[in-house]
């Protein structure tokens, strides 16, 4: 039987590391930035066009390469940070792995032209899917000049799935951001299509914040530091005013580098515990530092998870340094934060054994009994009962027949947390009435043709947009006329709003608008009036505290029977929770 294992071409194995390096044009403007970053350069310019799927160009001001390190920079393997195996785990630089430009050229068309400060000419080189061109002297400015065009133009399937051009936009500004925010004493620009983007100025940390994600976020911003010497935390998280329902806010830095780690998200969440609404996010902006001995950054292609040796520690530390951020600036009740010298060993990294710990004493009430005590019943259904049957113990409830086509009167009762009851022959439901009144307002609406009548405000309102939602806005502005808008950019990212629909408060026209940004991209026309239509529903509809009194009730359920009582929302959310009554006595 004849051999059947073989090596691979070098072109073919390029080509299968590319998929693990280069999902989409954004990995290789992160990519890129990280080299023109850890060449010294303080000044990096962004060029993309088509997303990036026809050109990505990176220009910076740093070091610069080499005749021979220009063309070795394109080999496999070939990487000026590490020497040996111990270097892997004392990384302090970005861009290691050691197969991202070889990547990189072998699914697209590369041209580099870079220049040493002490050089009269630079190097010129052109390499397309894999295999040099040429490469020859050139005239050239100091540091380095990338471009890569046609991505996947030889891998037509890994280029047929590429997104649209506004997804793939969005993927490498989320990029751009997580670079730009770690680096603020670097100028950064951005251009897509030859329009700016971005023009980053050099500055505080505070200063790059404000201009990625504008002016309006500034005054909401508190200040977090903590320094216990194995580790330093500062940075910014954001009052509750400035929560959203959508990530995009949320950035952890280590060493410079941004990382994603669901769990350590989860210590700032804990931190805002009690001051957001239920689905909002925190927007924060944490940068941590230690010995890059006590984390490993090479755990996934794209460097974006981070292993660290202590992370238990790490969270408590983000938790409390943030509770009691929020403390000091009045966000939080204020506690007494005068930290216990002796609980300073608590947050001391592990060494390998128990000696830096005192075990916390626990005080056992041993007379304590149990049985001497009220059985407290667990469920919240059952404790919400209790309250209503406490409140509404000489209420009649009301008794209304909600179905026509039967003959049986039903039990209607409201809940201290705005919840009503609905006994429904052996079934007793739990009603959100404030989503099933949007249900049946989103119905009613469904269809209508909006009139397009607008009504001018006395005064004129100002809308401060950063960079993300000044193009969103641009990508929609054509729509809102129609609607009844009469918006302008008055001047940089400042909109100017004169006139809004009719039945829109002048109360809600920031808030409206700032939901209408609030996505992360429009595909489609109808993309976009569907979600505006849904905002809209939105504000015509009520909370479930709204709901008061029983006749008003009755009606949200006569209508909301009218469309077959249906479980949930379109997005999932439940209207109502069913509690047989057969289980409610099994409690007892």
């Amino acid at each position: 039987m004849s051999d059947i294992i073989q090596l691979l071409p070098d072109h073919v194995a390029n080509q299968i590391a590319a998929g693990e390096v280069v999902q989409r044009p954004a990995s290789i403007v992160k990519e890129l930035l990280e080299n023109a970053i850890d060449a010294g350069a303080d000044k990096i310019e962004l060029i993309v066009r088509e997303a990036g799927k026809n050109l990505i160009q990176v220009v910076d001001n740093g070091s610069g390469m080499s005749e021979t390190d220009a063309r070795m920079a394109f080999e496999r393997h070939a990487t000026s940070k590490i020497r040996t195996t111990d270097d892997i785990f004392k990384i302090s630089t970005k861009g290691f792995r050691g197969e991202a430009l070889a990547s990189i050229a072998a699914v697209s068309q590369v041209e580099l032209k870079t220049k040493q400060k002490d050089n009269a000419v630079g190097t010129n080189i052109y390499i397309e899917g894999g295999g040099l061109q040429f490469q020859e002297p050139a005239q050239t400015t100091e540091g380095s000049n990338f471009s890569v065009k046609n991505l996947f133009y030889n891998v037509p399937a890994r280029r047929k799935f590429l997104k649209n051009n506004n997804v793939e936009f969005r993927h490498i500004i989320d990029e751009f951001q997580r670079v730009a925010l770690a680096h603020e004493g670097i100028e950064f620009s951005l251009f897509h299509d030859d329009d700016p983007v971005f023009r980053l100025r050099k500055g505080s940390e505070m200063q790059r914040i404000v201009d990625i994600f504008g002016r309006k976020l500034q005054p909401l911003l508190i200040p977090v530091k903590e320094d216990l010497g194995w580790i330093k935390l500062h940075g910014f998280a954001a009052k509750p005013e400035g929560a959203k329902k959508v990530r995009g806010e949320q950035f952890l830095f280590v060493n410079g580098r941004f990382f994603k780690s669901p769990y350590l998200n989860k210590a700032v969440q804990e931190a805002f515990e009690g001051l957001l609404l239920p689905g909002y996010l925190p927007s924060f902006f944490l940068f941590l530092e230690l010995d890059p001995e006590k984390i490993d950054v090479n755990i996934h292609p794209q460097k974006t998870e981070v292993k660290f040796e202590d992370e238990h520690l790490i969270f408590a530390l983000l938790r409390s340094t943030i509770k009691k951020a929020l403390g000091i600036y009045n966000v939080a009740p204020s506690l007494d934060f005068d930290r216990d010298p002796a609980m300073d060993k608590v947050f001391q990294p592990s060494r390998g054994n128990s000696d830096h710990f005192k075990m916390p004493e626990i005080s056992v009430d041993r007379n304590y009994n149990p049985f001497l005590e009220e059985k407290t019943v667990k469920h919240a259904e059952i404790q919400n009962l209790a309250e209503m049957y406490h409140q509404n113990i000489s209420a009649e409830p009301s008794k209304i027949n909600l179905f026509e086509d039967e003959d049986f009167d039903e039990d209607l009762m409201r809940l201290p947390n705005g919840y009503w009851l609905f006994n429904k022959g052996e079934k007793t439901l739990m009603l959100d009435l404030g989503r099933m009144h949007r249900l049946t307002v989103s119905e009613k609406n469904k269809g209508k043709k909006r009139s397009n009548a607008s009504h001018s405000l006395l005064f004129s309102l100002e809308y401060h947009m950063n960079e993300i939602e000044k193009n969103k806005f641009r990508s929609i502005k054509k729509f809102l006329p129609d609607l009844g808008f009469d918006i302008k950019i008055a001047h940089e990212n400042v909109l100017r709003i004169d006139a809004v629909p009719e039945g829109l408060k002048e109360t809600q026209v920031m808030k409206f608008i700032e939901n209408l940004f609030e996505i992360l991209e429009y595909r489609t026309e109808d993309e976009f009036m569907n979600f505006y239509e849904n905002q809209w529903s939105k504000l015509q509809s009520k909370s479930r505290f709204d709901f008061i009194y029983k006749t008003d009730a009755e009606q949200v359920i006569r209508d909301f029977s009218a469309l077959g009582f249906p479980e949930f929302l379109p997005n999932g959310k439940r209207c109502f929770y069913e509690m047989p009554l057969e289980d409610l006595k099994n409690k007892f």
